[in-house]
């Protein structure tokens, strides 16, 4: 049996937790275990496990074990709507937590808001929460939060003239979008504009059309997977010496192994504390949850942590509160109180939700990280 962190186990433990659970409570998942998306849905269900093993461990919650039933669906959209389908017509799931992807998370959306079941995401696009649906909640920043972030950073270093080379996958495409709707709130123009398929190997071209655009002062890459890897690698390639911005949609060591440690020397991009727990400063009120979370991931696995496992911890935390602080496992009973929710710490942020509002970070929750050395290092 896998044991939770010491810092979780007490926020649990203040959740209601007893020593004499005897009932089940059914919570579902549907994740990216396997297949492309697999960099984001294989930590996500390792830490799923571990958190509910850890929380049965010491009791369960309100007196009652919790029952996880979790599929791998492989990133397929059309498979995740089928699992989501299946955890609440056969398996009678009282809530959900998944979705790795944009896509397989849009896929689900409707099934969950028929059902009226609580569903937490554990993928990035505003589309999930905005407009807000009544149902649906999710753990990780927005893109638009992203693109604030970059921006504001941009700003603060004067850049006014940026190129963007993005990706045309769910979140790369929605990210962009969201890029071009906020950047003239910072007085920055995107000079160039590129594009890449999720299965391109080289982007060469489409750097070299942006190295070449008058006056740009940096480089905006909104995409996750393979792609801002290769672009990093190419970006070295090709000598282009001004500032790289990468999306949250590639915090995680498993980026700077791929994109080659000299390549992604001094690569900026919006991360979670999770990421450098060990330098936050100990008046941090997330220092102590991000770093007990990343001792008992690291121990488990034998991996570094990264920020998507990350998500799917905030979604336990937040699901176990909200089923405690209902005092059932009425499903209603449950949306109501994670809508509730108010002042949760986790690893993302501190999560503060209400009727307009089913993701509860601002910009605070984010955190300007710079690639030094091979290591993530904190921009004062």
């Amino acid at each position: 049996m896998k044991i939770l962190s010491t810092t979780a186990l007490a926020t649990l433990m203040a959740f209601g937790i007893s020593n004499a659970a005897i009932a089940q409570i059914k919570i579902g998942a549907s994740v990216s275990e396997t297949g492309p998306a697999a960099f984001l849905g294989d930590p996500e269900a390792k830490t799923l496990k571990m958190m509910i093993d850890g929380i049965n461990a010491k009791g369960g919650v309100n007196g009652e074990q919790i029952e996880l039933i979790m599929y791998d669906d492989g990133g397929d959209p059309n498979k995740a709507r089928t699992f989501a389908t299946r955890l609440v017509e056969d398996d009678e799931v009282v809530a959900i937590i998944g979705g790795s992807t944009t896509g397989a998370t849009m896929a689900i959306i409707p099934v969950v808001e028929d059902a009226e079941i609580p569903f937490i995401s554990l993928a990035g696009a505003i589309d999930i929460i905005d407009p807000v649906k009544g149902f649906v909640f999710k753990t990780p920043h927005t893109d638009r939060m992203a693109c604030q972030k970059i921006f504001e950073d941009m700003k603060a270093r004067d850049i006014t003239k940026i190129g963007m080379i993005s990706g045309t996958d769910g979140f790369g495409a929605s990210m962009e979008a969201q890029c071009k709707s906020v950047v003239g709130d910072y007085g920055i123009e995107i000079v160039a504009a590129e594009t890449y398929g999720p299965q391109d190997a080289d982007m060469t071209p489409q750097l070299t059309n942006i190295k070449g655009a008058d006056g740009i002062q940096a480089i905006l890459n909104p995409g996750f997977g393979q792609g801002p890897s290769i672009v990093t690698r190419n970006y070295a390639q090709l000598a282009i010496d001004l500032p790289l911005y990468q999306s949250h949609g590639v915090a995680s060591d498993g980026f700077i192994e791929l994109a080659g440690v000299a390549a992604a020397e001094g690569v900026r991009l919006p991360g979670t504390a999770l990421l450098v727990a060990d330098i936050l400063p100990e008046s941090d009120p997330q220092k102590q949850v991000a770093a007990d979370y990343k001792a008992m991931f690291e121990a488990e696995t034998g991996t570094a942590v990264g920020t998507f496992g990350g998500y799917a911890h905030d979604a336990v935390l937040l699901m176990v509160d909200a089923i405690s602080r209902a005092g059932s496992s009425d499903s209603v009973a449950i949306r109501d109180a994670l809508e509730a929710t108010s002042g949760l710490v986790g690893t993302t942020g501190t999560y503060t939700m209400s009727s307009t509002d089913h993701l509860g970070l601002d910009l605070s929750a984010f955190r300007m990280l710079e690639i030094r050395d091979g290591k993530w290092t904190l921009v004062e």
